[in-house]
């Protein structure tokens, strides 16, 4: 890969990252607004408690799509770190393959629901849900797309890193 692409790539990387991060300003806001109407003010609002659970669900699948990187995703490292490289890059082999099929085989059932829920929308704020579960096809296309590069580079004989406990954190 060449430099550019290596520059190009990280300053997406932390745009995504300010993407969430502002996501998560944003509910935290919200819930602020809602402590202080319901319990300062005595005035409950509802649109606080929408806005919250939208963003949180944004917040999850965008950062599983662009912040989280293969190294921080769950897996069992029991297993995972008992093998040498070689069985590694199968299992990574294999798993790309099995959620490329997955993902793919159920895109068009996700695409032909999610743009069939253009006729609903949510209670206060009135977001249609189409648009609101369009994330979902945004990380459904982002894993597809990663597993394919984690697929191919495993066809190369590039065997995923060996999980170091003694580095194991939260991805901070």
């Amino acid at each position: 890969m060449t430099a550019r692409l290596r520059t190009v790539g990280s300053w997406l990387a932390r745009r995504a990252e300010n993407v969430a991060a502002a996501m998560l300003a944003a509910m935290f806001l919200a819930f602020l607004l809602q402590i202080v109407f319901r319990y300062v003010l005595g005035l409950p609002i509802g649109w606080t408690h929408e806005a919250s659970a939208i963003i949180w669900i944004w917040l999850v699948l965008w950062g599983a799509a662009f912040v989280v990187t293969e190294r921080e995703e769950i897996r069992f490292d029991i297993i995972y770190g008992a093998v040498g490289p070689g069985t590694r890059r199968v299992m990574c082999g294999i798993t790309a393959v099995a959620l490329i099929a997955l993902y793919s085989i159920s895109f068009p059932a996700v695409l032909d629901y999610v743009t069939f829920m253009k006729v609903e929308k949510t209670s206060y704020l009135k977001i249609r849900f189409d648009w609101l579960f369009s994330i979902y096809i945004v990380f459904a296309v982002a894993s597809i797309v990663r597993y394919i590069w984690l697929g191919w580079q495993a066809l190369r004989g590039v065997a995923p890193d060996e999980f170091d406990p003694t580095k194991a954190s939260s991805g901070v």
